[in-house]
């Protein structure tokens, strides 16, 4: 696998655009509005929907207990509308979809680990429809393509004391009737307890104090197949992804997404934010892929799959696996210069698991796993790795913000503080065709901005822009430092669009802002 070309790049302001090759002509990302809500680091714009029928946004608002509603018929200047108030079904909005006219939101209970909450309201009105119980902890949600179901991935953490750990599963609401006509039986929950006793991939981390399989999956994203039969199933704490069949209701394997070499060329970290420096280096680490986000799209009547490799840690009182390599007993054979690698502007300071590594079960280790591949990734439908952006990342952002590299999201002064930590965080990604080209987004959580790669020939994605809303000259708590933690990204195609356009709308967890970005015309 080769590391992804850096060559040809012009920096224009904030935003790191690929000059075209001869004989083509590249998409270009522009901000034309933002919409705030004023709430810093409240969640208060996290998941983002928009529905064609009625020209209207859909953002969830966990800070104010409501799904904020705006038309976006002119999207250069959105309009709020009346928020839906969604305390009256649970404790908060986890996500939103919107499929003609229908709004379905994802509502935890108030008891986390209580089954939760599906809503459906009417688009136009804002007025509540009809609602079923789903799975413990309900986050994405999405309408098949065909309308015909509403898949919820149902997470099922456990509490803080792991006395309780509810199984993970997606619910498969049949939406024949409609909205109005659901009721309880048209919910049908896929589970995982037919791998309880199966032999999966060792890639597949199943680690949670006395846990089955099936309590110990914890489903994250959902993408589903053109022909609404097949969907993939994001497991991000376990490095894995569920394959379900939507007809049955059924999860028909469970795939480990392996591990990503960072010792090899090309697959370099920054590892410390302790160094003053950008240092991106290989090292004797491997990256677990652990995706949050991901998208399904078709090339050559192929189907792919394309995963923001974000990387997460289970931390509760009872169970923490997040520990820095200098704390950890290194096995002299395996590490035997442990003592360099263990300095703070080494690997020191790299978070990785402590779950993973200790091969032999004899107290030291010998390997290290750090969370996250600090990249995108290409896979087909059976999760067969076809492309991984490697490194390309780290050194894009590098390029274009050397003066704020590996930035945290809510901190204009942070230069290099999330090396250690997962770097730029890649956590939300949409695909969209333009013409006869596809295009991946993918948003970087913690120094914040949108990656925009061609993915038109899937072994080989050719980087597009890198595009930052973000002003590093401002304050984050008084709301002067724009877009600061991109968390759900939406494409919409120029036939949906409301002035026929392309879109991508990014919702800002940090900032509490969303932004629409409009494809330059002059670029189509």
């Amino acid at each position: 696998m080769k590391s992804l070309p850096l060559t040809f790049l012009a920096l224009t302001g904030l935003a790191l655009v690929a000059s075209p090759v001869q004989g083509e002509t590249d998409i270009q990302l522009a901000p034309i509005s933002t919409i705030t809500t004023g709430i810093f680091d409240g969640s208060a714009a996290e998941i983002v929907a928009h529905d064609a029928t009625t020209q209207r946004l859909f953002v969830t608002n966990v800070a104010n207990g409501t799904v904020d509603v705006f038309d976006i018929s002119d999207p250069a200047n959105p309009q709020s509308l009346a928020p839906i108030d969604v305390t009256p079904y649970g404790d908060h909005a986890n996500s939103v979809a919107a499929y003609r006219g229908v709004v379905a939101v994802a509502i935890e209970a108030f008891v986390k680990t209580d089954a939760g909450t599906v809503v459906f309201f009417d688009a136009a009105t804002g007025n509540y429809v009809n609602q079923v119980t789903v799975g413990a902890l309900p986050d994405m949600l999405t309408f098949t393509p065909n309308g015909r179901a509403v898949l919820v991935a149902n997470e099922g953490e456990p509490n803080d004391d792991y006395t309780i750990d509810p199984e993970g599963s997606v619910s498969v609401i049949d939406m024949t009737d409609g909205p109005g006509g659901l009721t309880q039986d048209d919910v049908r929950t896929a589970d995982f307890t037919a791998f309880n006793d199966t032999m999966l991939d060792p890639s597949v981390r199943i680690f949670g104090p006395n846990a089955t399989v099936a309590q110990d999956l914890e489903p994250e994203y959902i993408a589903v197949s053109d022909d609404s039969k097949h969907a993939w199933v994001t497991l991000q704490e376990n490095n894995a992804i569920g394959l379900l069949d939507v007809p049955s209701a059924t999860f028909v394997r469970i795939v480990g997404l392996g591990f990503k070499d960072h010792s090899l060329p090309g697959n370099g970290i920054d590892a410390s934010d302790k160094d003053d420096a950008i240092n991106i280096a290989n090292w004797p680490v491997f990256g677990m892929y652990q995706p949050d986000g991901i998208a399904s799209f078709t090339v050559g009547g192929n189907t792919f799959l394309i995963m923001a490799n974000e990387g997460d840690a289970r931390d509760y009182d009872a169970f923490a696996e997040e520990v820095r390599v200098k704390d950890l007993v290194l096995d002299p054979d395996a590490f035997p210069n442990a003592a360099e690698l263990q300095a703070d502007e080494a690997l020191g300071r790299l978070n990785v698991t402590s779950a993973n590594g200790d091969i032999d079960n004899d107290g030291d280790y010998d390997q290290l796993y750090a969370f996250g591949g600090r990249s995108f990734s290409i896979r087909d439908t059976k999760g067969n790795l076809v492309f991984d952006s490697a490194d390309a990342f780290e050194q894009i952002t590098a390029a274009a913000l050397p003066d704020f590299f590996n930035s945290n999201n809510d901190d204009n002064n942070s230069f290099d503080s999330r090396s250690d930590n997962k770097g730029p965080e890649p956590e939300g990604v949409a695909v969209g065709t333009i013409g006869r080209r596809t295009f991946g987004f993918i948003g970087l959580e913690r120094i914040g901005g949108i990656m925009a790669f061609e993915l038109t020939n899937p072994a080989a994605p050719r980087f597009v822009q890198y595009i930052n809303n973000r002003d590093f000259s401002g304050d984050p708590v008084l709301g002067t430092a724009g877009d600061l933690g991109p968390e759900g990204i939406i494409f919409v195609k120029a036939s949906q669009s409301p002035n026929g356009r392309p879109l991508v709308i990014v919702a800002n967890e940090v900032s509490g802002s969303t932004t629409i970005y409009q494809i330059d015309p002059a670029s189509l």
